[in-house]
């Protein structure tokens, strides 16, 4: 009896054993292909803050360009050339020429 039990001892030892070696290799199976998505998704989203940052250095362009317009449009000379072009007004002391060619 004592010869059998001792087979069944270490078969239950192997059995054991295998099972924990399966529940191993499985983990880290299952975490190599979570380490592989996370990989992705820090790409992507790397990817997408470079198009967000070039988006926000070209409004940072427009606004200057805003900016340098709100400016000019403050000024005398565009007050003047609005006036001449748009609505034809002229100084009192101007004379104007008006060619028929």
């Amino acid at each position: 009896m004592s010869k059998q039990r001792r087979t069944q001892r270490r078969k239950k030892a192997k059995s054991g054993a295998g099972i924990i070696t399966i529940a191993v290799l499985l983990l880290c199976g299952l975490v190599s292909y979570k380490k592989m998505e996370l990989n992705a998704t820090v790409q992507k989203s790397a990817k997408r803050i470079e198009e967000l940052e070039k988006e926000k250095q070209e409004l940072v362009e427009e606004k200057d360009e805003i900016s340098e317009y709100e400016a000019y449009v403050k000024t005398k000379k565009y007050v003047e050339e609005v006036a001449r072009e748009k609505l034809g007004l002229v100084y009192e002391d101007e004379i104007i020429f008006d060619s028929d060619n």
